[in-house]
């Protein structure tokens, strides 16, 4: 039996495919893709995400002006559900998985969403504590481990002694990006300003991996960097991101030089360019120059972007095509409204980049 399409899939469903129908201002088209995305139903359930379902489908409609009242009610129940649990698991002291609380399936992507509405929402300080509430220690076993510390691996993996993830898409840059970006809307809890400098100094440390293992966080030293693709999900780009976002919020200009810095010398890098093997927004082309674009715009020094950012496009120019999946994520989609180089209707939040 053949396996269903993932139409309220945000990656790559019809509900990714949608934004980029919006952002061109096609909306006929637009309708045609949200039609296929809820035939079967719009899922609220546990997995339920900014990636999945109701909340998905909340952020595509908004970027046409048009989510209705039902379906954030329907979202504001899936984050009180998420809320109460992740307290729960809290109050017991185990430790989170990712799927809690990153960008794709947990709640930094529902506050990211949160954060896209245009009146304050209380559940969006309520996520926003829960995320400071990370910044703090966790001791199991005699051991102190930081608070997003997880069993599961990337891939839900069981890992010996643990991780500490890093990325945008699923590790601690992700809640730091989105604590950053809520200072420059306004939104605020306590503690809020001491989280952004854990997390920040974390990656400082630690961000030269993709993840760390409690072998390496029991090491005096930090790890050397790894070979790695520089990518949006994972490595230095979006990370280079997220400190610079973090650099803005907390008003450090040595920060935010140093994260610009990492940008102008990773995509002037031809060894770390030479390992980007797709057009994608996830991990490939269309990723970097997005996020590349969003950097250059908050620096004071934009002309230095400008050779890097021509660079990207000619290569996502020459390689969009050649992506098997037509979706958001890994897909054309994604790859156009790069290249479209717009952002009108705020597609870009869903990567927590802007």
């Amino acid at each position: 039996m053949p396996t269903p399409p993932r139409t309220q899939d945000l990656s790559e469903g019809a509900l990714g495919m949608a934004l980029l129908h919006i952002e061109r201002g096609d909306l006929a088209a637009a309708r045609n893709r949200l039609t296929q995305a809820v035939a079967g139903g719009v899922s609220a359930g546990s997995n339920a995400s900014l990636f999945h379902g109701a909340p998905a489908l909340e952020f595509v409609l908004s970027r046409a002006g048009h989510a209705g009242r039902d379906v954030r009610d329907a979202v504001d129940r899936i984050v009180d559900a998420r809320l109460t649990a992740a307290r729960r698991r809290q109050a017991s002291g185990a430790l989170p998985h990712l799927a809690e609380c990153d960008l794709i399936r947990g709640l930094t992507g529902l506050g990211a969403l949160l954060l896209t509405r245009g009146t304050a929402s209380p559940l969006l300080e309520e996520v926003l504590a829960y995320l400071v509430s990370l910044s703090r220690p966790v001791h199991i076993d005699g051991r102190a481990l930081p608070g997003w510390w997880s069993t599961a691996g990337p891939a839900d993996e069981e890992v010996n002694g643990g991780h500490g993830n890093n990325g945008v898409a699923h590790g601690i840059a992700g809640p730091l990006a989105l604590l950053s970006l809520a200072v420059r809307h306004g939104a605020r809890v306590p503690g809020q300003g001491d989280a952004i400098g854990v997390f920040s100094r974390w990656l400082d440390r630690y961000g030269c991996r993709y993840w760390i293992t409690r072998d390496q966080l029991a090491a005096p030293e930090p790890p050397e960097p790894a070979p790695a693709r520089p990518s949006w999900c994972y490595g230095e780009l979006g990370i280079a991101r997220a400190q610079q976002l973090a650099a803005l919020a907390q008003g450090d200009p040595a920060r935010r030089l140093a994260a610009e810095d990492t940008v102008v010398r990773t995509l002037s890098d031809p060894a770390r360019l030479g390992r980007i093997t797709d057009a994608s927004l996830c991990h490939g082309w269309a990723g970097l120059l997005t996020v590349a674009r969003a950097v250059a715009a908050d620096s004071t020094t934009q002309d230095r972007f400008r050779p890097c950012i021509e660079d990207l496009k000619k290569r996502l120019v020459t390689d969009h095509d050649q992506l098997s999946k037509p979706g958001f994520m890994e897909g054309r989609a994604g790859a156009h409204l790069a290249l479209a180089g717009t952002d009108v209707t705020g597609w870009t939040r869903a990567l927590l980049i802007t």
